[in-house]
């Protein structure tokens, strides 16, 4: 079998001549790049070298967000095999007119991209793997200087467009997509004890800080963890939303699943390194796999597996979590219960969310004596069905509302939902 490589004008293809495909041989890594420094070298007149990347996938996820926000400084130089995709279409729902709807933009696999003003250039050759067609990630650079500027840049660029990265570990490996911080939450939007809201932001704030003089004055190793743990619904996420928001560092998101394994567990700690200083985000750490409970554990005492992270642990069943995860320092250092509102609390958090736009001030702080044991999330559902009584009824029967609320949380607890003499209770049981 013979490939024909053609050079001189991009794209360039590696071609198949033979109506037998020999997969070993048509994606030859060998040659392949040789070929991109040779095009490299005669399109920037300059030598370019190999660089090998040691961990983390920031540069990707830094080139995916340029294409897809028609960065002008980097450019499409050139496509790679002709029987591999080179484009994709995906699906926008941002706010700016201009971006929503469909687009096709080049893809990052099987393409060769330059930014021409560092003289780097990036590549995601495709590869045979075991399981089908994977890939092999080149970086190619004229200089170390270039290349180190190009990626102070690219992090820069990172760090003015906010987005959050989210890892989710599915049955095929560990996904990774960046998604836009959907609203600001500031941290007047955050309702807890105040000493322990100061607690927490203290000490966010002091590890960002740009001296970390904190860290080195007092000996204290550049990492920290902390386990938030309460009811569902009284804003342990608004809590982590409001410290993504408010931070200017990268924020990461792992959602662990029945997936979740070694392989992955090392993969998301290497990319947070890459990163850091930033703050990973664990929610639902309960639902760890027994199978690499200790991996993470391990994971968690390495000596250099979080510097310069800032670990965020979360659960609405704390009796479910590995004791050895609170019980010893150096994994999560401390453990904070984001307990249920209080009066005084839930009557700032009503005014908040603006039920006195059409109750008066009395009948506010009756709501907030009467809503004892609500959840901040229970709290906001009153909020909105008294605008939609008010919106189609124009007036607010507050007694009625409690009323109905609290008989459904009762029937959510009791599991009896049906009320006509027949009462049955609904949901999973052992059994099932």
């Amino acid at each position: 079998m013979t490939m024909l490589l053609k050079k001189k004008e991009p794209p360039f293809l590696v071609r198949a001549q033979s109506e037998t495909l020999d997969p070993d041989s048509y994606f030859n890594y060998i040659a392949i790049v040789q070929s991109i420094i040779e095009f490299l070298s005669e399109r920037y007149g300059c030598e370019f070298r190999l660089y090998y990347q040691d961990d983390g996938y920031e540069v990707w996820n830094g080139l995916e967000e340029d294409l897809k926000r028609r960065y002008d400084g980097v450019e499409h130089l050139a496509s790679l095999f002709d029987l591999v995709e080179t484009t994709v279409f995906e699906y926008s729902s941002e706010s700016a007119s201009e971006q929503k709807g469909y687009t096709i933009r080049p893809a990052v696999r099987n393409n060769l991209f330059g930014y021409s003003e560092h003289r780097v250039a990036l590549a995601r050759v495709p590869r045979v793997t075991q399981n089908g067609l994977g890939y092999e990630d080149l970086i190619f650079g004229a200089s170390e200087e270039g290349l180190l500027k190009f990626l102070e840049e690219m992090r820069e660029r990172q760090l003015n467009d906010p987005k959050i990265l989210l890892f989710t570990d599915t049955r095929d490996g560990l996904e990774q997509n960046r998604e836009p911080v959907n609203g600001t939450v500031g941290r007047d939007d955050v309702f807890m004890e105040e000493e322990l809201k100061t607690q927490i932001y203290r000490s966010v704030d002091e590890f960002f800080s740009k001296d970390r003089s904190f860290f080195q004055t007092y000996g204290i190793p550049y990492k920290r963890g902390i386990l938030l743990y309460g009811k569902p619904g009284n804003g342990k996420t608004t809590l982590v939303k409001s410290i993504s928001s408010t931070t200017n560092a990268p924020v990461a998101y792992w959602q662990i699943t029945e997936y979740t394994s070694s392989g992955s567990i090392q993969e998301v700690f290497e990319a947070a390194v890459q990163m850091a200083p930033m703050v990973l985000v664990i929610e639902d750490i309960d639902s760890m796999p027994a199978s690499c409970r200790s991996f993470f554990l391990n994971t968690l005492d390495g000596a250099t597996s979080k510097d310069g992270i800032y670990l965020i642990g979360t659960t609405n069943y704390p009796e479910k979590i590995d004791p050895a995860l609170m019980n010893r320092a150096g994994r999560f250092d401390r453990a904070y219960e984001v307990r249920t509102p209080n009066e005084s609390l839930r009557h700032a958090y009503l005014v908040r969310k603006g039920l006195n736009r059409f109750l008066d001030d009395e009948i506010v702080a009756q709501a907030a004596k009467r809503t004892e044991g609500f959840t901040l999330a229970q709290l906001s559902e009153l909020y909105a069905s008294a605008a939609l009584q008010m919106h189609y009824e124009n007036k607010v029967d507050l007694e009625r509302l409690l009323a109905e609320m609290k008989s459904d949380y009762s029937k959510g607890k009791s599991r009896e939902w049906m009320t006509d003499g027949q009462a049955r209770k609904v949901g999973f049981t052992l059994a099932d």
